[in-house]
């Protein structure tokens, strides 16, 4: 075991962002794995081609395991809802909901529930490091770019601070800004090759909150309509 001492310290000498990158993901992993429960308020910037598009803000819940709501409250009212099993999204103006298997889901929230997993971003990540594309909005907090696993992917463990590239050809960027104090998620961005990106900003997060298991189930309201399918937005891991 000592022997390892000296080439240890060598690396985190040599190395600090590579240090400093693990020990960011290892704040974030040590706050949300205990929580069964989570909450938290968002705001949702979706961008084409660096315009802004569209502004939305809600309330999410996560829960353990799998589980996850998102009620959007402005402009307008909708449900994004994951059971463990099946992803709804809900319109209630258009009286229809689209179901798809959580599994088969692209939407860039689904990935998201790991929060209430088993809290390895290595499940969702074949590299992580220190981002240099993206700054974070608060320079005391740590942004850090993730490379998706997918079916390209070779199959073993995420790798933790090197990385070919922060720019995978044809593959989204994924960055996961994090407050280095607390562990909090302060923002996910999901930038798309082709021009279209997404930002979840996550505030008031709350552990283990008093809700009921009620909250994670979707009971189809009457006279809605179920569409089976894709969620709208098509196969963009940037869905909406």
């Amino acid at each position: 075991m000592c022997g390892y001492l000296p080439t240890l310290v060598f690396l985190l000498l040599a190395f600090p962002g590579r240090a400093d990158t693990k020990a960011s993901v290892a704040r974030l992993e040590a706050r949300y794995r205990a929580p069964k429960t989570l909450q938290a308020s968002f705001l949702e910037r979706y961008t084409e081609n660096g315009r802004l598009v569209r502004v939305e803000a809600g309330t999410v819940y996560f829960r353990r395991p799998g589980k996850m709501r998102w009620d959007y409250q402005a402009p307008e009212r909708n449900l994004f809802l994951v059971d463990g099993k099946t992803a709804w999204f809900y319109v209630p103006a258009d009286h229809t909901a689209t179901r798809v298997p959580a599994r088969e889901s692209a939407d860039w929230r689904t990935p998201l529930a790991l929060l209430v997993g088993d809290m390895k971003i290595s499940r969702v990540c074949e590299h992580v490091l220190s981002a240099t594309d993206e700054k974070p909005e608060n320079p005391e907090h740590a942004m850090l770019f993730c490379q998706l696993r997918g079916p390209a992917s070779k199959s073993r463990k995420g790798s933790l601070g090197e990385s070919p590239s922060q720019k995978p050809l044809n593959s989204e960027s994924v960055f996961f800004e994090i407050d280095t104090n607390s562990g909090d998620l302060v923002r996910v961005l999901v930038r798309d090759p082709g021009g279209v990106g997404i930002e979840f900003s996550f505030t008031n997060w709350r552990m283990d909150p008093q809700v009921p298991d009620s909250l994670f189930r979707f009971d189809v309201p009457k006279g809605v309509a179920i569409v089976n399918g894709e969620l709208p937005g098509g196969q963009s891991g940037v869905n909406r």
